[in-house]
């Protein structure tokens, strides 16, 4: 059998031999404490502080505004939950977001809601998945405490208007958080050109490590920590900062600034090439997300009368790992929220695929993808048909 062929970037990627270089000292040789007085401490301080300026040099922030956390999920949560607490104390318990968020808001914004009294309000997406400004000046009141609005979708691709709908909620008094988890291997994460309170990363969606991510929060907002104790993280993220993990997300964040346009220009043609190729070739097929105003790794389609759990299945037995927007539950596939949330039917949203590509990716590894997929959603469908 031939390697396997890697094409869901977009769910993790591998860690860079570069970052795993600079990692490395910080599990033995500089062990120490960052909160300890002494010289193991001071050496274990200085690497955190370091780290903490060179990921404020790519968002364009400052140092202190960089709160280190154990991924993008929990820089999500502390997000939400700190602002929607503060809000309620304020009497401004309305939080806007969408379908379309990652679960880490979708999820934390229900149970805000079923538990602590906050009100959501979920904003409606165009075809393509976008929240517009219209939706956005719709939807805003003087009681909103906050509106959460990723910069790009996880599932579909589309990129967010950030910089537009941070501006209305500004005009309200309201805080903006986007979750730029996936985002941030291929768009700028400037904060001051997005106009953002918070901001959210995970470093394994980079070449970084997995279990480290941060919350870029602007001075001046105010936030109710969820894990209280030592004050470390300026007092919102009370725990022993995980030192060569932290060093390793701001190597993979500035490697990724670095090299940015590179890779870009790398995987963009790969990505055209099969969305041009799969909408020629393939039968019933469509481009779910925006054609153009897209991640540039990233394709995702759905077919209709395509069971895509099964689909995935005959993929991997091929030798190529790729994602679906779909989650069987006992036998019972349902379609994604987002996937749903586009209006697509039913017999065209379970047959849902995402092939997203990394800075590994080859032509000919893509080749091979193209001439494989046609039949195989042609068995899908095949035996999809034969079930019912």
């Amino acid at each position: 059998m031939t390697d396997p062929i890697y094409l869901d970037y977009a769910a993790t990627t591998p860690v860079d031999p570069r970052v795993l270089g600079v990692m490395m000292p910080y599990f033995n040789a500089s062990f120490g404490n960052p909160s300890s007085v002494h010289r193991y401490g001071q050496r274990a301080e200085a690497a955190l502080d370091s780290a903490r300026e060179t990921v404020a040099s790519v968002l364009h922030c400052r140092p202190e505004e960089i709160i280190f956390t154990s991924c993008g999920s929990e820089s999500d949560n502390l997000a939400l939950r700190g602002a929607m607490m503060i809000g309620l104390k304020n009497n401004r318990p309305w939080l806007l977001t969408s379908r379309t968020e990652h679960h880490a808001v979708s999820k934390t914004a229900e149970q805000l809601e079923k538990y602590y009294g906050v009100q959501v309000e979920w904003l409606p997406v165009d075809a393509r998945g976008a929240v517009t400004p219209d939706a956005m000046r719709h939807a805003v009141c003087d009681g909103t405490a906050l509106a959460s609005v990723m910069l790009a979708n996880n599932e579909i691709g589309t990129i967010n208007p950030i910089a537009e709908l941070a501006a209305i909620c500004h005009e309200h008094g309201i805080l903006f958080h986007t979750d730029a988890v996936q985002a941030a291997a291929y768009l700028d994460v400037d904060v001051t050109k997005l106009g953002v309170d918070m901001l959210s990363l995970g470093s394994h969606k980079f070449y970084g490590p997995k279990g480290v991510g941060a919350l870029y929060v602007k001075k001046g907002t105010q936030l109710l920590p969820h894990t209280t104790g030592g004050g470390q993280e300026f007092g919102l993220r009370a725990g022993t900062q995980n030192v060569p993990y932290i060093v390793g997300f701001a190597e993979a964040l500035r490697l990724t600034a670095q090299e940015r346009e590179e890779r870009v220009a790398h995987v963009q043609p790969l990505r055209d090439q099969i969305i041009g190729r799969v909408l020629e070739e393939i039968p019933d097929s469509q481009l779910t997300g925006h054609p153009e105003n897209r991640l540039p790794n990233h394709a995702s389609f759905v077919f209709k009368d395509v069971d895509g759990n099964l689909l995935l299945q005959l993929l991997d037995a091929a030798g190529f790992a790729c994602s679906s927007g779909s989650a069987c539950k006992t036998g019972n596939p349902e379609p994604s929220e987002v996937i749903t949330a586009l209006g697509l039917s039913r017999d065209w949203a379970l047959g849902s695929l995402r092939i997203t590509l990394g800075k590994d990716s080859t032509p000919e590894q893509t080749d091979s993808f193209l001439s494989t997929l046609p039949s195989l959603v042609e068995k899908t469908r095949h035996l999809s048909a034969t079930d019912h």
